[in-house]
């Protein structure tokens, strides 16, 4: 693995593969807090399910948190490397004429999005290690009924934070929409099925983030009180 990510190629292609694996944990993650919007049944039930499969804890949750941090920080790698050659060949050329704003700025929106992950860990992930690791209640009960759905439609009380959930996921999906096909083009995935996998990626990189965007608006404006 290090002397793959010595070469130029071999870091983008590992920054690819990384991208790829939460672009599907994204998929999953988003699968889950949709059903909130139409049954908080549904939701509670495979909440549970996700917070106490040791599978998920011990397993897939540390390799979560390892593609997470080795993404963004394989992302400033790239953009070090990247700085010197690009300043050359702007000079040379007009760079907004030949890429796209997005393109140039990955690594601000990179950034922007890392701080959302932050606040989401800090909203979600900390406060569900202090609950099962620290108090020790796995049970995944409070006054009777499961907390989850409670606990999330607490979290979108506030219109700063909604704000901010909204702005992050605008952000992702503009990320989104260079990063997909980056991805494939580092990973050599380019060939007849270009043309259907840019589609595709158009779509996701829009309607996943929009998804997320709906939901923090619907518990937002239909929070019990």
């Amino acid at each position: 693995m290090s002397g793959l990510l010595k070469s130029s190629i071999g870091r983008k292609f590992a920054m690819a593969l990384s991208a790829f694996f939460l672009m599907f944990f994204l998929l999953q993650h988003f699968a889950i807090n949709i059903t909130s919007v139409f049954s908080k049944d549904v939701f509670n039930e495979l909440s549970h399910f996700m917070g106490t499969n040791p599978l998920v804890q011990y397993a897939l949750q540390p390799v979560l948190i390892f593609g997470v941090v080795f993404h963004f920080v394989m992302g400033f790698v790239l953009e070090i490397k990247n700085t010197g050659s690009r300043n050359v060949k702007y000079s040379k050329n007009n760079g907004a004429a030949n890429s796209s704003w997005m393109s140039r700025n990955m690594i601000w929106s990179g950034l922007v999005i890392l701080a959302f992950i932050v606040l989401h860990f800090i909203d979600f992930w900390f406060p569900e290690l202090n609950t099962k690791f620290i108090q020790g209640d796995w049970s995944g009960m409070h006054d009777g009924e499961f907390r989850y759905y409670h606990e999330l439609q607490e979290k979108f009380l506030s219109p700063a934070r909604v704000s901010a959930y909204v702005i992050a996921f605008i952000l992702l999906a503009m990320h989104l929409l260079h990063g997909f096909g980056s991805a494939f083009q580092s990973s050599g995935m380019n060939n007849k099925y270009t043309k259907g996998l840019k589609t595709f990626g158009k779509l996701y990189a829009t309607l996943i983030p929009l998804g997320f965007i709906i939901i923090a608006l619907y518990h937002h404006l239909n929070h019990n009180h």
